[in-house]
């Protein structure tokens, strides 16, 4: 194990059946079923592995019927645009893909938006003001962490948002993008170029990792 990895850490986002094709009437993004395989790859690189999971009520403040209706704004403090029901704990959509570990198997796991007036999309902190802690930059300093490679679901919301949550704390963060799909072809560029202005170093294949982690 080389120093780098001793201070690595892997991030799995919220990588749940919510957001890919195999539950249709929540929120399924295209491909989100590919990337457990790419997700247990950048772990490799990684001495801790975290993940986090979407938590929410059968009935929040958010909630609306038709994916026509979605991205309103709510008015709600820290639940701003509104939602179809997605990740109901004891539904489908709530599990992580095949893949991956139980959330029991992982070093530390978030799980978020639990409140039916909350929908946070970064999982540092269940807050839009990013007030209130989900714990797990505390955990990872506390682990001497240094790196953190990101991926999962959807690139364009939780994982561009959790991304710039752990720069803000410190971290060298990596955003391994064949881990990782959009809701929209646009939201995925806007969110890359925002997390590129962040100083998050996007690494593009299995190659560009490899060598991204043995710098």
């Amino acid at each position: 194990m080389t120093l780098s990895k001793l201070t690595t850490a892997s991030f799995d986002v919220d990588a749940q059946k919510s957001f890919t094709p195999l539950c249709p009437d929540e929120l399924p993004v295209a491909g989100g079923e590919q990337i457990g395989s790419e997700l247990n790859f950048m772990a490799r690189f990684a001495s801790l592995r975290v993940g986090s999971k979407d938590a929410h009520a059968s009935n929040p403040a958010w909630l609306v019927t038709g994916h026509e209706n979605m991205l309103q704004p709510t008015g709600l403090k820290h639940a701003d645009l509104t939602w179809v029901s997605h990740c109901v704990p004891g539904t489908e959509g709530f599990t992580l893909l095949d893949e991956l570990p139980t959330p029991y198997d992982y070093d530390y796991f978030v799980w978020k938006g639990v409140e039916p007036d909350l929908h946070p999309y970064g999982a540092c902190y269940h807050d839009l003001d990013n007030k209130l802690s989900t714990g797990v930059i505390e955990f990872l300093k506390a682990k001497d962490i240094e790196r953190v490679i990101v991926g999962g679901l959807a690139l364009d919301f939780c994982v561009k948002t959790t991304a710039l949550q752990l720069a803000s704390a410190g971290f060298a963060v990596l955003l391994y993008l064949p881990a990782c799909r959009g809701i929209s072809e646009q939201g995925g560029i806007d969110a890359l170029a925002a997390m590129q202005q962040a100083g998050i170093q996007v690494i593009s294949d299995q190659p560009a990792l490899i060598a991204a982690t043995q710098e």
